[in-house]
């Protein structure tokens, strides 16, 4: 299925339609050094009816403190728990990352907490979650929901779309201190 990173873009398209990020975060994410991505995943169960399956997890977003020129980026703790059949995808969604300076130089590390079992339907975890973090006043945990399989997808989804709208913000500190024209 995923061959060729230059025919495989879609599918990947497909996987992250799947998925959802149902309560962002909205910070700027540091233009040099480590910036972690709290998150809780709710996975649908394999089976209708099925209890559904929580985790809290952290990615951490390294950028270098030293640029330098074409670094690609590295992924680690996403796809590995999935098998072999995945290993073809996390090498397209590198290559993917890969043209965009968004992506140059950055590793990302996912850690996943132990999965608990919950009874209750994806909507109604991700509702009672969503409910508990705004009584905490927690404003920096992510929500993410993905059906069977697709875990990883949910958390490198969120994970691009964080590097993403931090982007703008690190291009101009980087110009701010003269190290971008």
């Amino acid at each position: 299925m995923f061959e060729n990173p230059f025919e495989d873009r879609g599918d990947i398209r497909v996987l992250f339609d799947r998925v959802r990020v149902e309560r962002a975060v909205h910070y700027t994410l540091f233009t040099f050094g480590d910036s972690d991505l709290e998150y809780y995943l709710v996975v649908d169960s394999e089976e209708p009816r099925q209890p559904v399956h929580v985790a809290r997890g952290q990615v951490t977003v390294s950028r270098p403190t030293i640029i330098t020129p074409g670094g690609n980026p590295e992924m680690v703790g996403f796809f590995e728990e999935m098998g072999a059949s995945y290993e073809d995808m996390a090498r397209s969604a590198v290559f993917m990352m890969s043209r965009t300076a968004a992506f140059e130089n950055v590793r990302l590390s996912n850690r996943i907490g132990k999965r608990e079992t919950m009874s209750d339907s994806v909507e109604e975890v991700v509702e009672k979650l969503g409910k508990r973090l705004d009584a905490e006043d927690e404003d920096r945990v992510a929500i993410l929901s993905a059906p069977h399989g697709l875990g990883p997808v949910a958390v490198l989804k969120y994970t691009t779309e964080q590097i993403g709208r931090s982007t703008p913000g690190n291009i101009k500190e980087l110009q701010e201190k003269g190290l971008l024209p």
